[in-house]
């Protein structure tokens, strides 16, 4: 498989990567393409610009290797121009979304790792649900996207796809063997679940 790679030699921290929103949307979403997975249907016309970045960078004592979210502002003025401005020198509009991914991490992984970590990221952009459950789209008849969470700590369509991780095969090992602690309600007994149903 001919994936996209990140820069080589000397580049700024975080660069644009058109060419991998290209190879993302050809592979993943697109008819035809060769890992086509119809959970990404709703992405064949989002806004998701992509970007390399030099490193990951490490949050809550993990190594952070990619990242989608939702572009938006959180601030006026001046910074909010430059903010603005950056995006369209990069991509040419403001994209709804963005997706960056490590560098580092991504010249040196494996096709299957490459592949995982970028589905990863495209499942963090989900299509939004109405009242009724079902899926939700704009006047224009374009999907609402939104951001979502991990289903645990990792995609079930990840898992389905490339397998369990060491991490995801540990929480399918316990699920599967017999309780340690004969089943409660965990919800009387934790504090946090009892401040939310105050």
């Amino acid at each position: 498989m001919d994936r996209p790679q990140p820069p080589a030699a000397h580049w700024p921290e975080i660069v644009p990567a058109p060419e991998l929103r290209e190879w993302a949307m050809d592979t993943f979403v697109r008819e035809g393409g060769r890992l086509r997975n119809e959970d990404h249907i709703h992405l064949l016309d989002a806004d998701i610009g992509f970007l390399w970045a030099r490193t990951g960078f490490v949050k809550a004592s993990r190594l952070v290797l990619g990242q989608a979210e939702q572009v938006a502002f959180r601030a006026g003025g001046w910074q909010k121009a430059r903010a603005e401005q950056q995006m369209v020198e990069w991509f040419g509009d403001i994209p709804d979304f963005l997706i960056t991914l490590a560098a580092d991490y991504c010249a040196e992984c494996s096709d299957t790792e490459f592949c995982a970590l970028v589905e990863h990221e495209l499942y963090h952009i989900a299509q939004e649900l109405d009242g009724f459950g079902a899926p939700a789209f704009t006047r224009d008849g374009m999907p609402k996207l939104k951001l979502r969470g991990h289903d645990v700590e990792e995609f079930v369509g990840v898992v389905r796809r490339y397998g369990a991780s060491p991490d995801v095969q540990r929480l399918v090992e316990a699920a599967n063997s017999r309780p340690e602690v004969e089943k409660i309600n965990i919800v009387r007994a934790c504090g946090t679940c009892l401040l939310k149903s105050a």
